[in-house]
């Protein structure tokens, strides 16, 4: 069980989250693991533990968001279904190498690290944009899996659900914005499927991991952040579909960047 303080503070997560992952084809994990470690951490799990568990859980979430954005973003017709298919092949082998192998063996102080300099990577990206660049073909099966093996290992070692190199992959290769979001939240399935699975498997019998934990996932975060999630990505999915979202993402951008610095604080003095 979680304190009632504790209970909120996931459902505010999980609605914040959720209506993010609907408006920009993200899983909401860059804005779940941060928060989470400070959660963690105040329950008095150790730095290396609290961040692993962190970008575990929100993973895990991302599974629950993606799947109710992608149905919204479905019914307009907006997925590109084809090209899901072409990467999800390898996203599972790649997420498949980073959960059970290599996140293992990383340190979470080191992940955190890691962690911190994808979410400034982002940041960058949502405020230049990322629709300007679009002039190249669509590589062929083998290039699509090659691709998505890089996004499954990347998603997984940050926690995050692959838009963050999805969409920007998309978007180079003459993928309208809307369409690449869309796939991005439908690729985000596959990609937290695997993954927490993977760190299920590879943190069973680890030491530090507190009350509720399922290996690297700590499942009582996850009941609240999931089902809050899912009632507001609906929602940013509408609001993706009908209007402009620069503003958004110049804030999106500068929460994410304060959150950044908590995580390479985290990971330096950890």
């Amino acid at each position: 069980m979680i304190e009632s303080q504790t209970f909120f503070q996931l459902a505010l997560l999980g609605l914040v989250t959720g209506f993010v992952a609907g408006l920009m084809g993200m899983g909401g994990g860059v804005l779940v693991a941060p928060f989470l470690t400070i959660i963690l951490s105040a329950r008095g799990v150790s730095a290396d533990m609290a961040v692993k568990m962190s970008i575990a859980t929100s993973m895990a979430t991302i599974a629950f968001t993606s799947f109710s954005s992608v149905l919204a973003h479905h019914r307009r017709g907006a997925v590109r279904w084809e090209l899901v298919k072409g990467l999800a092949p390898g996203i599972v082998i790649g997420g498949s190498v980073g959960s059970m192998g290599i996140f293992s063996l990383v340190k979470g102080t080191s992940l955190a690290v890691m962690f911190a300099v994808f979410i400034c990577f982002f940041s960058f990206q949502l405020l230049r944009g990322t629709g300007a660049v679009r002039h190249r073909p669509l590589p062929g099966r083998v290039g699509q899996v090659a691709a998505g093996s890089i996004i499954g290992l990347l998603a997984g070692l940050v926690g995050a659900g692959g838009a963050f190199l999805s969409t920007p992959f998309m978007l180079a290769h003459d993928v309208a914005l809307i369409n690449a979001v869309a796939t991005s939240a439908a690729l985000g399935f596959p990609v937290a499927i695997v993954n927490a699975a993977g760190y299920a498997l590879s943190g069973q019998g680890k030491s530090g991991l507190p009350a509720g934990a399922l290996g690297y996932i700590w499942l009582p975060a996850l009941a609240v952040v999931a089902s809050c999630s899912v009632m507001t990505a609906p929602l940013g999915a509408r609001v993706a579909h009908s209007l402009p979202v620069a503003h958004f993402r110049r804030v999106m951008a500068a929460i994410l960047l304060i959150l950044a610095s908590y995580m390479l604080w985290k990971g330096l003095n950890g």
